[in-house]
């Protein structure tokens, strides 16, 4: 561990309200050159109002900040990023009807410009530079942000926020996006900066990963600051204490260490083919949860939008129904034959974020909120959402509350709830536990373990190993586009012998 030196960032006293709630009650903290700083808490605890005053993207009601020993005031992220602060923030933040390279330099094109043009070539000339000296796999400056996936939108954003050649770099929530192999390349990264003297603020809800990678950790609860402690004297359960206020017990994964489903097979896959896999089959059946894994060219985040009819299939067939005699060729066919679908990114494949919370929970019932004459009813929207709302505990003033409002993880609830219901026999859930905190993850994996028992299959595909191992019946392991090992639910099975197959 390299040696801190002189205080790169201060904060004292800062204070922020939203209305009635004080998101940020006078929080003070100071991080050394060359730390890399871990800030944690419970979603809606603070952390990205007080990540978006440092960026520049909001003002703060009062306190300061300085930046090498100098008062620090940005009136927008274009100030952060001349003082070398880059950020990755915790929402998608490109425009998606921008090109990469666009992204990338936005609010910074004028070292490309001349006589009022903008040199494009000279601007996507060294956007690729940056994917190469970075060691990403490249993507064409050329392309539209919004055809891009969840994965390489998060690296667009680190790349720009890399261009800055920051001295503070801040990353919120962005591991829960990567998978396995892209989330190394992204500890070589902050190993690199670290050394150069350069200071890193991350944000993550996996502990472990936290504590392995963080030199102290910043603990905040209800926008209050809790404390600050080396890594060292931190565990995970200490962790989950602090941040919670009260002592978590026990793992929040299944109890049980062997697989247990019915015979009857309730979806099967066969020869499946699509421009991201090849050839792929496989069988669900009843009450399993069915897990799969693979690097980020292993497509496993396609194969779940084929199952539900988003992507078309070139070949192969998806077999539904009870003697497998229904073919699931679009998403009206797979909400018929009653399969819902969580996707990895909730705020722009699934939910209306600047609707209701009932709105987005009857959207997939509209069959079930409608009258003899096709009419909907308003008594049954209420009932239906405000059922959802009671069951999965979703935190909020009401079923007409916007859900851009709402904290990730009740989104995410707000996100499961549509589809938990009783005409729902099959699941497909893509990193359903992506950047929501230990007490959502709790609830979201006991969610899960109820569907189970009532009967409900799941199909779970995930960058997190443990996840999968801690919940799936079986898991499938997809590399280079084919699956090439599939393992039964085990006390043996461990992380190594499932990343010994993936890479």
């Amino acid at each position: 561990m390299n040696e801190v030196k002189d205080y790169i960032f201060t904060c004292d006293k800062m204070n922020k309200s939203f209305g009635s709630t004080h998101a940020n009650n006078n929080i003070s903290i100071s991080i050394k050159e060359g730390e890399v700083r871990g800030l944690i808490g419970e979603n809606g605890s603070g952390k990205s109002t007080l990540i978006s005053m440092i960026a520049g993207m909001q003002s703060s009601d009062s306190g300061s900040m300085s930046l090498n020993g100098e008062p620090y005031q940005p009136h927008n992220s274009q100030e952060a990023n001349q003082k070398h602060i880059g950020t990755v923030v915790q929402e998608l933040g490109l425009v998606d009807g921008l090109p990469v390279g666009a992204n990338i330099f936005l609010g910074r094109m004028n070292q490309f410009t001349k006589n009022g043009i903008v040199d494009l070539s000279s601007l996507n000339q060294e956007g690729s530079k940056l994917f190469d000296q970075w060691g990403f796999q490249p993507i064409s400056m050329n392309i539209l942000a919004g055809t891009l996936s969840v994965e390489q939108k998060k690296i667009v954003e680190l790349i720009r926020a890399l261009s800055v050649t920051p001295n503070l770099l801040i990353l919120d929530e962005i591991t829960a996006a990567l998978s396995l192999n892209n989330r190394k390349r992204l500890y070589s990264i902050i190993e690199k900066l670290k050394g150069a003297g350069n200071s890193i603020l991350i944000v993550t809800h996996d502990l472990e990963e936290m504590l392995s990678i963080a030199d102290s950790v910043t603990i905040m609860r209800d926008g209050t600051l809790v404390t600050t402690k080396p890594s060292s004297e931190l565990t995970v359960d200490s962790l989950k204490q602090l941040m919670v206020g009260r002592e978590i017990n026990g793992s929040y994964y299944r109890a049980d260490q062997k697989e247990s489903y019915k015979d009857r097979v309730v979806l099967r896959g066969e020869h499946l083919s699509a421009e991201r896999f090849n050839d792929i089959s496989f069988q669900l059946h009843e009450g399993e949860i069915l897990g799969f894994c693979g690097l980020s060219d292993a497509g496993i985040h396609e194969l779940g939008e084929a199952l539900f009819g988003i992507r078309k299939l070139t070949s192969g067939q998806i077999q539904v129904g009870d003697s497998l005699n229904t073919v699931v060729n679009s998403t009206k066919s797979a909400i018929k034959n009653g399969i819902g679908y969580v996707p990895k990114d909730r705020d722009k494949q699934a939910l209306m974020v600047d609707d209701s919370i009932e709105n987005n929970i009857c959207l997939p019932s509209t069959n079930e909120i409608q009258g003899t004459l096709g009419m909907i009813l308003p008594r049954r929207r209420k009932e239906i959402s405000e059922k959802a709302i009671k069951n999965f505990d979703i935190k909020t003033q009401g079923r007409n509350q916007i859900v851009r409002s709402l904290s990730g993880g009740n989104r995410q609830k707000v996100n499961l709830a549509r589809w938990v219901k009783d005409k729902t026999k099959i699941l497909i859930l893509d990193c359903p536990t992506r950047g929501v905190d230990v007490g959502v993850k709790s609830y979201i994996y006991n969610a899960m373990n109820q569907a189970k028992s009532d009967g409900i299959s799941m199909i779970v595909i995930s960058d997190e190993l443990p996840e999968l191992i801690g919940m799936c019946d079986t898991i499938l392991v997809m590399k280079n586009k084919k699956l090439v090992l599939s393992k039964k639910r085990s006390e043996g099975l461990t992380e190594e012998s499932l990343i010994e197959v993936m890479l």
